[in-house]
């Protein structure tokens, strides 16, 4: 007899002594005992084959928790070219290791036994207090009588502000200018033309140049 499991997204095909590795499941799922029932079957094979649409009816599985494993080692390395960027991460997905008990179908599943909560007995009640009489309120004071306030005192009057003294006559600037008188600039004297100068006799031209020294008679005259 077999039968064919789907947890964490994934289907095992079981029979009864398996063990198993599964993705980890809920804490609230695991009972006390550390079993655990599955009633996701997708297909139960006795005697007669069980086909769901999609889980069979009255189908289960019993198993136990054998313990909480690491799944080996995963390396993800990420990179971009042309943009120096590269990153590795490591992981390790947690399991749990199962060992399955019971196969069945038809009949009710056992039912985990659960722990009775204890009950507490509830505290006595205790007696009421009767509530303390309210302490009447003093009454307030009187607000004393404020001071008259103090008359302000007159302001002198300010002394009248003396006459300013006239201001002296400015010197007369006569005397001045008679110091200043600028004396007539001397007329300058009309510069007298430079004399032209006479110009250089020219120099006669050099001498005619020396008379040509007479060519030597050639041989055909002297022998003539």
């Amino acid at each position: 007899m077999f039968a064919i499991l789907e947890t964490g997204s994934k289907q095992y095909r079981v029979e009864e002594g398996d063990v198993l590795e599964v993705e980890l499941l809920e804490e609230n799922r695991i009972s006390e005992a550390k079993s655990v029932d599955f009633d996701s079957v997708l297909l139960v094979a006795d005697a007669n084959v069980h086909i769901g649409q999609p889980f069979v009816e009255n189908a289960y599985i019993k198993a136990k928790v054998l313990e909480e494993i690491k799944a080996p080692k995963i390396i993800v390395f990420k990179k971009k070219s042309k943009k120096q960027y590269r990153k590795t991460r490591g992981h390790r997905q947690k399991l749990l290791r199962i060992q399955i008990e019971k196969i069945g179908i038809g009949a009710a599943k056992e039912a985990a036994p659960e722990a009775e909560a204890e009950i507490k007995p509830k505290a006595a009640a205790e007696p009421k207090t009767e509530p303390k009489p309210k302490i009447e309120a003093k009454p307030k004071a009187e607000p004393k009588p404020k001071t008259p306030a103090k008359e302000k005192v007159a302001a002198k009057p300010k002394a009248e502000a003396k006459p300013k003294a006239a201001a002296k006559p400015k010197a007369a600037a006569k005397d001045k200018v008679e110091k200043k008188e600028a004396k007539p600039k001397a007329k300058a004297a009309p510069k007298a033309k430079a004399a032209a100068k006479p110009k250089a006799e020219s120099k006669p031209k050099a001498a005619a140049k020396k008379e040509a020294k007479p060519k030597k008679e050639t041989k055909k005259e002297e022998t003539e």
